[in-house]
Parts: C-alpha cells; structure tokens; sequence
C-alpha cells in the first residue's frame, strides 16, 4: 500500500525579495520561513529546500543502511548521519556528501563500507536525486 506525505508551499514577491513557508502537513510538524537568502547567502534561522533535502537524505540513508545491516545479520547499535547538500546559485545542487558514523558490532570496516555503498545507492531519496552529479559519501565505524 503506497503513502502520500504531504507538504505546502506559499510563496509571495519575486526570487530574491519574496519570501514565504513551507509547512509538513502530513506530521503537523510546524510551518518553516524559507527565503533566498536562506538559500544562497546565510540562513538567518530560515530554512532552504536543500536543508529539507539533506533532512530527508540523511533519514532514508540511515534506515536503508539499518535495513541492509539487519538482513545481513549484522544489526546495527546506532547510526548517524549527516547530509551536506551543496547548491550554487545559477546552477541548482552540484554535490551531496554523506558522512555516517556507526557502531555495528561484529562488522569489519570494509564490510560496512560494502554495506554503506549498497545503502547509499539504493536508499529511495538516493534514487529520486539521481540528478545530482556528485553524491559522495564518507563511512566508518565507531
């Protein structure tokens, strides 16, 4: 059975001077100020589209990556991950990097750079940001 996640847009004036929010109303999480500048220049305490990106990369990466570790036999303890998504003004985003940290009891290093590779290709955000050129990850266990 497929699930519909739902989040809003409102946005009014012009790229650069405009301003709006972007709610998540599936969750009912809060609403979030989104501007350009919080996009291109510095945040200010607003969010970007790329920040919600690298939120929801970082999540499905790190559930895909305790599904695959737990069908391999090698459960994970704990698993963090940080998204750092890259975007250039003219261009749109030019690069993410993956860096997951995890303690995997019983797995050798190289064994959990296979499984963080498997996990970074066949994670469902992973796959919907095929368009990204450059998605790079940094692996180790802790």
């Amino acid at each position: 059975m497929a699930i519909t996640q739902t989040a809003n847009a409102h946005w009014e004036g012009s790229l650069v001077e405009g301003k709006g929010n972007v709610s998540l109303d599936t969750s009912k999480s809060g609403s979030f100020e989104i501007d350009w500048k919080a996009r291109a220049e510095e945040a200010g305490g607003k969010t970007s589209p790329e920040e919600l990106i690298a939120a929801a990369h970082s999540s499905c990466y790190s559930m895909a990556l305790s599904h695959g570790l737990t069908g391999a036999g090698t459960p994970p303890t704990s698993i963090d991950t940080k998204a750092e998504v890259k975007f250039q003004a003219g261009q749109g985003i030019i690069g993410i990097h993956l860096t997951v940290r995890a303690n995997v009891p019983g797995l050798t290093q190289e064994a959990f750079v296979e499984a963080a590779e498997g996990a970074k290709a066949n994670c469902p955000v992973s796959k919907a940001l095929a368009g990204v050129e450059n998605i790079t990850l940094d692996a180790a266990l802790v």
